[in-house]
């Protein structure tokens, strides 16, 4: 029994070192450009095929990334980012102004907003649209329904991430 599991280790073993030292040979192989009688161009992994050529490519090098960076980019965002020095200040009064203009437009565009969907609503009628006279066929009558049901769901989104932003203003 102990014969078997030093043969299995030892083979387990060489699988491993098998998979370690193939590993660079897998990860770049060779690419073949084939051309059939019809001219066509495919590149393939194997050249077994009539018309194929061996394409010289240059060798893929990777390098990694260093250690450092990775525990200064950690480290950066964690705090908050604070302006360079010369970078200039707005007064508190200005900011509030424009804070303030800032919900206003806000508030003016969910108003917009509202009322274009209360329009749309009224033509939707509830999935029940009344057929204009240019609308003879059922491809017009139908587009025309999907259009209104895109634009109602377009505009209760925009309502939505109106009603958002304004919420997340100070």
């Amino acid at each position: 029994m102990k014969q078997y599991l030093i043969g299995f280790g030892a083979l387990f073993g060489l699988a491993c070192v098998a998979i370690t030292t193939s590993a660079p040979v897998l990860a770049q192989s060779d690419v073949y450009l084939c051309v059939d009688a019809n001219g066509k161009k495919e590149y393939k992994n194997t050249g077994i095929t009539k018309g194929c050529k061996l394409v010289d490519l240059p060798q893929v090098n990777t390098i990694p990334a260093p250690a450092s960076a990775k525990k200064v980019a950690s480290a950066t965002s964690a705090k908050p980012a604070a302006s360079p020095g010369g970078f200039p200040k707005v007064d508190e009064g200005t900011q509030k102004a424009r804070d303030s203009d800032r919900k206003q437009i806000l508030l003016d565009e969910l108003k917009v907003e509202e009322q274009k969907l209360e329009a749309i609503k009224k033509e939707y009628n509830g999935g029940e649209v009344e057929r204009r006279a240019d609308e003879r066929q059922p491809a017009k009558y139908v587009e025309r329904v999907n259009n209104l049901k895109n634009d109602l769901a377009r505009t209760e989104k925009n309502i939505e991430a109106l009603k958002r932003e304004i919420s997340n203003l100070k």
